[in-house]
């Protein structure tokens, strides 16, 4: 919120008395010069200020409101009666009157300021007792406090932060907990890392009983190359380092970067207990995935991820992550019209602050992300070999007995439920407000092992939410039962020091290695990336014996693919991998997509298997029983989701619908595996009619400006239209009297195309539609304006409605305003006046759509040779995959040869030679992170191999770069 639109002297009237009394006090201080005193309490002053702001402005604003509508304002304009009513809510006696109304909010604030007071005088009376030793901190003696800043972190237990002091002799950090630990981690580094120039490091303490005080440490970017693969190769060193003490929490705040050495500022969440695991009943094998992902080095926080809670839906705060340009800018609530009786809350887009952890102002993760990998790895091996000289357990044994925090909830829980008990309905009536933030407290309990569950624990959060701190829970390693807030205890006695010995001792490394090389992913906003400016060109491409060339290509990645599976004594079977979802990319087991989810897994073994019976792939053993066994994984997790959704109650978001990521992929991934022969044509209708109330329940209940109903071909809307289409086909037609499972998913298809019409945007003769984070729409396939267009023009060649095949030219109009004659290509707008050549951003994808209008109209021709061009010299040698590389544009370059609208001198053999050539030479290349293998169809190596597959010219499977399965006539 603006925070400064209700001034100070709004709330001094409440400020003022605390802050009388804590000048009092201070003036008892011995060892405080009178100005020293003063910036104390003027910090004290700013800190409750700042509290108290935002714990109030939307009571206030609603007072406001009402105070306007009831016409107690009588100043002639707008802003002299904000100065009005601002000068009546400067006087002690407005806020008791509030009480008839908000009865708890009076005293709450007192509690909040209260607090903030004595937690200042806290400071002031250790900062004075141990002014003289604090000298090492700073390299000289302390000298005066100029300036004090509260508010480096969470509150605490009755407002206590941390503090930054600036002295006449240089900057000390504050820490009202234990330092303890930080001092036993850095005597750990030391004897770990003794023989490593520019180790990693964590600050210099001085420690106090249940205090401490720390080193500033200053951010500093790397001088040069050399100082970023030392900077790179330490990060991989604190996963190591993490990974064996159970580190958690390492957020971007966490982690500083100072030249070469990035330090870790804040190090209390050490052996952080396990969470139980309950089982879910989606199968064994996606359990055990589960577990593996969440006890791998991921735990640590360091690695990218995205967040999933409302405020930070999409956001990367971890430390080696948060890059700058790939973050979201999450919606908050701000203050508009300020200064006027018409103000108000609404929410809009605030960009993240850069942080300090990255070693330049414009970090290329990708570029170093081997030294990461190598870091990681190097140190771990030499961990392993400490262990078994017997020389590690010592070094952990010093931390048994030493204060840790853990954090059983995330910050952001607390954060949503701190803003629903300060919100002016909940003041209102604040035993309605307790019960409702206990029932959600539990419920996520229930849901999430590991988390708080005791209702007395839960009462005591709720009471620390209301005096405006986070809870907060802590231990020692010996004894691992958890103090929680106002003195309550919580969770089982455990070592957690030989709990997280024996976890580090029994885990894959091979594991960690993989998790981090797909981590890198997390990092980027978009699918299209580049680790580094490498061009994956063959230096001679090779004609010779293409066919067995591309067979042993092929089976290669099959077999990686079928080593790689996550296989369970129940039969069932999944991959880890870097996971596309409705918040950006992360590391998890597969979904049931088909784009980047277990769905494209099947479709591609049951093709590889279509392909092998017909003699045009080689045999791979155990494919049979794998695609068996992926099969049941499938059956299994939808059956089971549909029945917790008939037992939950209440409103649940939507899954989101779309034809790559969503409800209308699993519809044509179901007709695609019936198409080649997987599973029988009564099942997969069945299955996929199954999904078309859940369509139709998503598109009734997200309102029209909700960001999780998209409207893209990927995600949104638009990619749900022809699946629909195509299960109506499949059951006989709209009309058709064989199942109504056919003509609710051809309605529904033309209720979406409404909906997509009535959403347009249009301007001289051109539609286009907003995307998060790109109000003005984007160009291409996947995401844009192409894709949609598209599954209009095909929704008017169904139903005849002019509407549709309207919008769908406006529509295709508007990417050719993006197309660039002298870059020949179209413009990325994500990108500064750059053009693309990928499926999901660019030619290729344009391209395809146009192959396939082609066949009704004749002017697509001409579009299919500027999108060949454009792929073939500049669509190759970025990847392998389908989304953004070289299979992709493949595709793509084999329509505009066989149509003849390719560039001269292309044909089948030579491109084929190009490809096949790049993959042997360069080994298949995902785009995620050199070594990594992922296993599925758009973005990962899967989709290589079903390219591989269609290469051979008698090859009948369909394309996957439209979502159109067809009805198999041959």
């Amino acid at each position: 919120m603006h925070k400064d639109a209700i001034s100070a002297a709004v709330l001094g009237c409440l400020l003022e008395p605390a802050l009388a009394g804590l000048a009092a006090q201070l003036g008892r201080i011995g060892g405080l010069s009178e100005a020293e005193r003063e910036i104390v309490r003027a910090a004290a002053e700013t800190s409750a200020l700042e509290t108290v702001r935002l714990k109030t402005n939307r009571v206030l604003l609603l007072e406001l409101n009402a105070a306007r509508i009831t016409g107690r304002l009588t100043g002639r304009d707008p802003r002299a009666r904000w100065r009005e009513w601002e000068e009546r809510a400067s006087k002690r006696a407005y806020w008791e009157s509030l009480a008839e109304h908000y009865p708890t909010l009076l005293p709450r604030l007192e509690r909040v300021i209260a607090g903030r007071c004595a937690a200042a005088l806290t400071l002031a009376t250790r900062f004075a007792a141990d002014r003289p030793a604090l000298a090492p901190l700073t390299s000289t003696a302390t000298g005066e406090l100029i300036a004090l800043s509260f508010g480096a972190g969470d509150s605490h237990r009755g407002g206590q932060t941390v503090a930054m002091l600036a002295c006449t002799s240089g900057v000390l950090v504050y820490k009202p907990r234990s330092v303890a630990v930080d001092i036993a981690l850095a005597r750990l580094l030391a004897s770990v890392l003794k023989d490593e120039p520019a180790r990693i490091t964590v600050p210099d303490v001085v420690s106090r009983d249940g205090y401490g005080w720390a080193r500033h440490v200053q951010h500093r970017h790397c001088d040069g190359e050399r100082e970023l693969r030392v900077f790179y190769r330490n990060l991989g060193h604190w996963l190591a380092v993490m990974r064996l003490l159970g580190g958690s929490d390492l957020h971007a705040e966490n982690l500083v970067a100072a030249g070469p050495v990035p330090t870790v500022v804040d190090c209390e969440t050490l052996f952080t207990p396990r969470s139980p695991f309950e089982p879910t009943g989606y199968g064994l094998a996606l359990d055990r995935a589960a577990l593996l992902v969440g006890g791998s080095v991921l735990g640590t926080g360091l690695l990218p991820g995205r967040g999933l809670a409302l405020g930070w839906r999409g956001v990367d705060t971890s430390a080696i992550g948060s890059l700058p340009g790939q973050q979201p800018a999450p919606k908050v609530p701000v203050i508009v019209d300020a200064g006027t009786d018409a103000a108000r809350i609404e929410h809009a887009e605030v960009p993240i602050p850069a942080a300090v952890n990255h070693p330049s102002p414009e970090p290329v993760l990708g570029a170093y992300w081997d030294e990461v990998v190598a870091g990681f790895g190097g140190l771990s091996e030499r961990l392993r070999r400490m262990d078994r000289a017997g020389e590690l357990e010592p070094l952990l044994a010093q931390f048994a007995d030493l204060p840790i925090r853990v954090v059983p909830r995330s910050t952001e829980t607390y954060a949503e439920l701190g803003r629903m008990l300060w919100h002016p309905r909940a003041l209102h009536d604040e035993p309605a407000a307790r019960r409702r933030a206990a029932s959600l407290l539990a419920r996520q309990a229930a849901n999430l092992p590991g988390r708080p569950d005791d209702p007395a624990v839960i009462a005591a959060e709720i009471e620390e939410l209301l005096d405006g701190d986070v809870p907060f829970f802590a231990t020692t390693p010996r004894k691992g039962r958890l103090t929680g807030p106002r003195g309550t205890t919580w969770g089982p006695q455990q070592d957690l020091v030989e709990a997280a010995l024996h976890r580090w001792r029994t885990a894959d490394l091979a594991l960690d290695r993989q998790v981090i090389q797909c981590a890198l992913v997390s990092a980027y906003l978009n699918e299209g990336w580049l680790p580094d400016e490498r061009r994956l060109l063959p230096s001679k491409p090779d004609k010779h014996d293409l066919d067995g060339r591309r067979r042993r290509l092929a089976s290669g990645i099959m077999r990686r693919l079928a080593a790689s599976a996550v296989r369970a004594e129940d039969g069932t079977a999944t991959w880890i991998a870097p996971v596309l979802n409705r918040t950006g990319w992360a590391v998890l087991p597969l979904g049931l997509d088909l784009y980047g989810g277990i769905s494209g897994v099947a479709v591609l073994l049951a093709a590889y298997q279509h392909e092998t019976e017909r003699g045009r792939a080689d045999p791979v053993p155990g494919l049979r029983s794998l695609l068996t066994d992926v099969l049941r994984t499938l059956r299994k997790v939808e059956d089971r989701a549909a029945e917790q959704a008939s037992e939950r109650v209440g409103a649940r978001r939507p899954d989101p619908v779309g034809g790559y990521l969503g409800l209308g992929s699993r519809i044509w991934g179901w007709l695609l595996l019936h198409r080649l022969g997987a599973v029988g044509r009564y099942e997969a209708c069945a299955r996929a009619a199954s999904l078309v109330p859940q369509i139709a329940a998503a598109l009734t209940t997200s309102s029209p400006a909700d960001d999780d109903l998209r409207l893209d071909m990927v995600a949104g809307t638009a990619g749900a239209v022809v699946p629909l289409l195509r299960l109506a086909e499949h059951y006989g037609g709209p009309g058709a009297a064989e199942h109504r499972g056919g003509h609710e998913a051809a309605e529904l298809a033309v209720a979406i195309g409404h909906h997509l019409v009535a959403r347009a945007r249009t301007g001289d003769g051109t539609a286009w539609w907003p995307n998060p984070g790109f109000p003005d729409g984007l160009g291409g396939l996947a995401h844009g304006v192409t894709g949609i267009g598209w599954a209009l023009s095909r929704l008017a060649q169904t139903t005849g409605d002019p509407t549709f095949a309207a919008t769908a030219e406006a529509a295709f109009a508007h990417e050719e305003t993006l197309y660039a004659p002298g870059k020949h290509g179209w413009l990325d707008i994500r990108q500064e006046n750059d053009t693309a050549a990928a499926w999901c951003h660019g030619a290729a994808g344009i391209g395809i759509a146009a192959t396939d209008l082609l066949g009704t109209d004749p002017r697509w021709a001409d579009v299919v040779r500027r999108a060949a061009r454009a792929c073939w010299s500049d669509g190759l040698g970025w990847n392998h995959t389908l989304c953004h590389g070289d299979l992709g544009a493949w595709e793509l370059l084999d329509h505009a040869i066989t149509r003849g609208l390719s560039e001269p001198g292309l044909d089948r053999g030579r491109l084929d030679a190009h490809v096949l050539s790049s993959l042997e030479e360069y080994g298949p290349i995902s785009g995620f992170a050199r070594d990594a293998f992922p296993p599925t169809l758009l973005p990962g190596l899967g989709g290589v191999v079903y390219q591989l597959l269609r290469m051979h010219p008698d090859s009948t499977l369909p394309s996957v770069l439209l979502p159109d399965p067809c009805v198999d006539r041959s």
